[in-house]
């Protein structure tokens, strides 16, 4: 433990997630020890980022305008969907530009531990969306675990009650992963993903 003012700002790091106590102190002392760190620009931008950062009115993904550029952009299919938890999984998808479609972001995942139920989701504006356009395609891209596989669950029995297509990403081995190390669900998923060598 440190005395006062330096304390507090490796609890403050320590409060975002993914940064442990070690990992906050260390970016703690980075800032005091780095004379050329410019701490009013990180202060600055921290501000500019609270004050002019939003939530697309039309996917949820992050923008500073009304709507983001991947809604703005008017070569993207607007008849695929592909639902995602967070904005960062829209980043993730985009980086292989293989997806040409919209998105829409969900802001998180069912979880009933945590208390998050489908209400506590864009489900509502998701629906929307779904109703006024004509949808080819629903692609749910939630995460590999509890909580994706329950929201995906919940969303293909929504989604077929109403007959649009839906699909869920394939899910297996990793490009330079060792069978040994993969879980039974992972190398389960592999088996159930397979597809005819042509």
């Amino acid at each position: 433990m440190y005395d006062g003012i330096v304390q507090d700002l490796i609890d403050e790091f320590g409060r975002l997630p993914g940064i442990g106590p070690k990992s906050a102190q260390r970016i703690a002392f980075h800032i005091l020890q780095t004379q050329q760190f410019d701490v009013s620009r990180l202060a600055e931008l921290l501000s500019e980022v609270r004050e002019k950062v939003r939530f697309c009115a039309v996917c949820g993904n992050i923008t500073e305008q009304e709507e983001c550029t991947i809604c703005r952009d008017p070569r993207r299919d607007r008849t695929i969907i592909c639902v995602v938890e967070e904005p960062k999984d829209v980043v993730a998808i985009e980086r292989t530009r293989q997806f040409r479609g919209v998105y829409h972001v969900l802001g998180g995942a069912i979880s009933p531990i945590d208390g998050i139920g489908p209400d506590d989701l864009a489900i509502p504006s998701l629906m929307r969306r779904i109703s006024d356009a004509e949808i080819r395609e629903v692609i749910i891209a939630t995460d590999p675990n509890l909580e994706g596989e329950a929201t995906a669950a919940y969303l293909s029995r929504l989604l077929t009650s109403i007959e649009v297509p839906v699909s869920r990403l394939a899910s297996g081995l990793p490009v330079g992963g060792d069978l040994e190390f993969a879980d039974e669900v992972t190398l389960g998923r592999a088996f159930e993903g397979r597809r005819r060598v042509e």
